[in-house]
C-alpha cells in the first residue's frame, strides 16, 4: 500500500514525498483512514512506528477540507507531554502542511513566552503545547480554544505518569463538547482506558504492538555487577566494543550530572539531559548527540521521551526504571523503523525485584552476563533503591504493584514528577499549590 491509496490529498502527498517516505507504516495504514472518517480513536502503538504522521496527515486534510471561521482561530489542539516532543511534532505539522495555507505554532516552558504570544496573536489553525504553558497563557486570555475541533493528547500514558491528569481536564473543560478526540498511547494501561472512557465517543481502537511488548529488532541483555561497579563497567563496554551515540538512562538528575562528569573523564564525550537543564542546553546536548559529536547522552526517563534520534544503535540502562512499562519505553529509543539495535542493562543486587517485574511484564527472560573482572559480589546485601523522589524506594523484594518491584503504582506520577522537578518535562514552573528511517523504502 501506498500514502496516495490512503485518500489524502495532493498537496500532502507531495510534502511526503518530499520528506522521502513511500511506504506508510502499520499505525499509519489503520489511523489515517480512521482518522479522515472523522470518529473519535484510541491508538496504541511503541515509538518509532509512525503514529505522529499518522495523525498528523489526516487532521491537516480534514482541516483543509473543513469550513473556516471568518478570523483564524486555532481548530486542531496537540497536546503533548515534553519540550522536546512538543517541537518534534510542531515540525511534522509544518513539514507536512507546507503546501497548505494552514498556520501552526508550537508552544512550551522553559522559555520566555512573549515570542509565543506574538506567534499566537495573528490566528492559527493547528497549536501544539505541553499542558503547562497552555493552561499559563489560556488563563491570562491569550489563547482561545473554543472553536477547537480536534483534540489530539500524544504520549497519553506519558502525561498520566508526569501528573498531568488535572491539567488535562482542566483544559477539557474550556474545548467545545463536540470535537474530534484522538488520544495516543504507548500502552494501553488501565490508567489511559479509564481516562478513554470518559474522554471519547464510541473510539475506533487500534492496537499496533501487543501490549507491553519490546521489538523483535532490539538484542536485550542484563550484566549483573556490584552497584559501585556499575560506572566502571559502563566505560569498560563502551571502550571495549567501541560503541559510538549511546542514550544511558539514569532515575534522577543528579546521577545523571554525575554520571557525564564521570564519563568526561575517562575520555568518554558525555552530557546530560534532564528538566533542570536550560532548553538551550538541551537543544545543543541532543544536536551534537545527534551528529555524532557526542559520544554519550546520559538521560532521565522524562527528559528522554520524544527524541527523535535516527538509527540509534545503543541504549544503557545504567539504572533500572521503578516502573515497569518504563523499560519497554527507554528501550523503545533503538531498533526502531526495522533497525537493529542494543539495549544493555547493569544490574546490581538492589534491582533484583525491579528485573523480575521487567521480565514478567514483557513476559520473556532477559539474557545475562558477568564481564571477566566485574563479578558481583555472591555475598552483597540489597539496599533500598533512590527512587527519585527526594527519598527511598522498597527494597529488591518488595511487593510493588504492575511488576514495579515495590513502588506502588499510587506513586508513578509523584516518582516521574520528582525525579525531574515539578512538571519538569513541561515548563519547570515553581511548584503552585495549586525522524526514524529504516534501509531501502522509507518509512514516515
Amino acid at each position: 500500500m501506498t500514502f496516495s491509496e490512503l485518500g489524502l490529498r495532493a498537496e500532502l502527498l507531495r510534502a511526503v514525498e518530499a520528506q522521502g517516505y513511500t511506504i506508510p507504516t502499520p499505525i499509519q495504514r489503520q489511523a489515517i483512514p480512521a482518522v479522515l472518517n472523522g470518529g473519535d480513536l484510541l491508538a496504541s502503538a511503541q515509538t518509532g512506528t509512525g503514529k505522529t504522521a499518522g495523525f498528523t496527515l489526516p487532521m491537516l486534510q480534514r482541516l483543509a477540507e473543513g469550513p473556516r471561521p471568518g478570523k483564524r482561530q486555532i481548530r486542531a489542539l496537540i497536546l503533548t507531554p515534553t519540550r522536546e516532543l512538543a517541537a518534534q511534532v510542531g515540525e511534522s505539522v509544518a513539514d507536512y502542511g507546507r503546501h497548505l495555507t494552514l498556520k501552526s505554532h508550537v508552544i512550551f516552558g522553559g522559555v520566555g513566552q512573549q515570542p509565543q504570544v506574538d506567534a499566537i496573536r495573528p490566528g492559527l489553525d493547528v497549536l501544539v503545547a505541553t499542558p503547562g504553558r497552555l493552561l499559563d497563557l489560556h488563563q491570562q486570555k491569550h489563547v482561545d480554544l473554543s472553536h477547537v475541533e480536534i483534540l489530539v493528547l500524544d504520549e497519553a500514558d506519558r502525561m498520566l505518569d508526569m501528573g498531568f491528569i488535572h491539567d488535562i481536564k482542566k483544559i477539557l473543560r474550556v474545548l467545545p463538547e463536540k470535537r474530534q478526540n484522538l488520544l495516543f498511547s504507548a500502552t494501553f494501561s488501565n490508567e489511559i482506558q479509564a481516562l478513554a472512557g470518559k474522554l471519547l465517543d464510541n473510539p475506533a481502537m487500534i492496537e499496533v504492538a501487543r501490549r507491553n511488548t519490546t521489538a523483535e529488532t532490539v538484542d536485550q541483555s542484563i550484566y549483573r555487577v556490584d552497584r559501585e561497579k556499575k560506572r566502571e563497567l559502563l566505560a569498560h563496554l563502551i571502550t571495549r566494543h567501541s560503541w559510538n551515540q549511546v542514550l544511558v538512562f539514569t532515575r534522577t538528575k543528579h546521577g545523571a550530572n554525575r554520571l557525564a562528569e564521570q564519563l568526561s573523564k575517562q575520555d568518554i564525550p558525555a552530557m546530560a539531559i534532564h528538566g533542570n537543564k536550560s532548553q538551550s542546553a538541551r537543544t545543543k546536548a541532543l544536536a551534537a548527540f545527534k551528529t555524532g559529536d557526542l559520544q554519550v547522552l546520559v538521560a532521565t526517563d522524562i527528559a528522554a521521551r520524544g527524541l527523535d534520534i535516527n538509527e540509534l544503535p545503543h541504549v544503557v540502562n545504567f539504572e533500572l526504571p521503578n516502573v515497569a512499562e518504563d523499560y519497554v519505553h527507554r528501550i523503545g529509543r533503538t531498533g526502531r523503523a526495522g533497525s537493529d539495535g542494543q539495549a544493555v542493562s547493569l544490574v546490581c543486587v538492589d534491582e533484583h525485584g525491579l528485573l523480575k517485574g521487567i521480565e514478567r511484564l514483557i513476559k520473556r527472560d532477559l539474557v545475562k552476563h558477568v564481564e571477566p573482572g566485574f563479578e558481583p559480589d555472591p555475598n552483597a546485601k540489597p539496599e533500598p533503591i533512590e527512587n527519585g523522589r527526594g527519598g527511598r524506594g522498597g527494597r529488591s523484594g518488595g511487593q510493588g504493584q504492575r511488576g514495579n518491584g515495590g513502588n506502588s503504582t499510587s506513586h508513578r506520577g509523584a516518582a516521574s514528577r520528582g525525579s525531574e522537578g515539578n512538571r519538569s518535562g513541561d515548563d519547570n514552573r515553581a511548584p503552585r499549590r495549586r525522524r526514524s528511517r529504516g534501509q531501502g523504502a522509507r518509512q514516515a
